[in-house]
């Protein structure tokens, strides 16, 4: 099998763009507003040219200070954004989803790259930053999906408990879904890219499983971090409820 990848001309990128104008031809007649699906695709042409810049640098660069600076950059913004959908948004809340994040993530990209690739050296860019760009979101989003049920259980007058059962099983949706119907609904990213550029599908299923595991396991490590650090805060406010309630 060759290992080789069809090189895409900017020119053909045009093609993908059909079903985009098709599906802004449908908001429009539809009357939805168009705005704002043109400044996320403007958006995301953006990005990912200058992504794609700024990632032929960081994979040439030889630095593992640089490269620690970019992972610590991007928790920084993994917190940030996890917290987009809670409304009551404290100081305290910030400084939980980067511990959480933190600790599911960076625990499971040790062991991704240094123990079932072990990649030399440990901090090669080409493949620390692309799977810690991986794992960091799937962490970002569990966070951000039990962090917004934890908060609606709560303005429920639902216990600690109770509140921190279902925010569990709401975060973890997404990657549970994507455990029962991967190989059979869908062939993920990594598998596809890796195919498509000729690897053996034999190897792809095993990277596949590596990334299985690692995104379950982050997103499942960070999101109950995150749920048992705003115990103290709930525990407490369950208690003095409980006391007004007695008086």
């Amino acid at each position: 099998m060759t290992h080789t990848i069809y090189q895409i001309p900017v020119i053909n990128l045009l093609w993908a763009m059909i079903p985009v104008v098709i599906v802004i031809i449908i908001y429009i007649r539809f009357s939805i507003g168009v705005s704002s699906v043109i400044y996320g695709l403007f958006r995301m042409l953006l990005q990912l040219v200058m992504i794609g810049y700024a990632l032929n640098f960081i994979f040439n660069t030889r630095q593992p200070v640089i490269v620690l600076g970019i992972l610590c950059f991007m928790l920084f913004a993994a917190s940030i954004i996890a917290l987009r959908p809670v409304r009551k948004k404290r100081k305290s809340l910030y400084l939980k989803a980067f511990i959480s994040i933190s600790v599911g993530s960076v625990l499971t990209l040790i062991i991704v790259t240094q123990f079932v690739i072990s990649i030399t050296p440990w901090f090669e860019p080409r493949y620390l930053i692309p799977l810690a760009g991986m794992i960091f979101a799937n962490s970002m989003n569990a966070v951000s999906i039990g962090a917004e049920r934890f908060e609606v259980e709560i303005s429920r007058k639902n216990n600690y408990i109770s509140a921190r059962y279902f925010a569990l099983q709401a975060a973890l949706i997404p990657i549970t879904n994507s455990l029962f119907a991967v190989g059979i609904v869908s062939l993920p990213g990594m598998m596809t890219g890796q195919i498509l550029s000729g690897i053996s599908p034999l190897i792809a299923s095993r990277y596949q499983i590596m990334v299985m595991c690692m995104i379950f396991g982050s997103a499942g490590i960070s999101s109950s971090v995150y749920l048992l650090l705003q115990k103290k805060h709930h525990i407490k406010d369950d208690r003095t409820g409980d006391d007004e309630q007695i008086g």
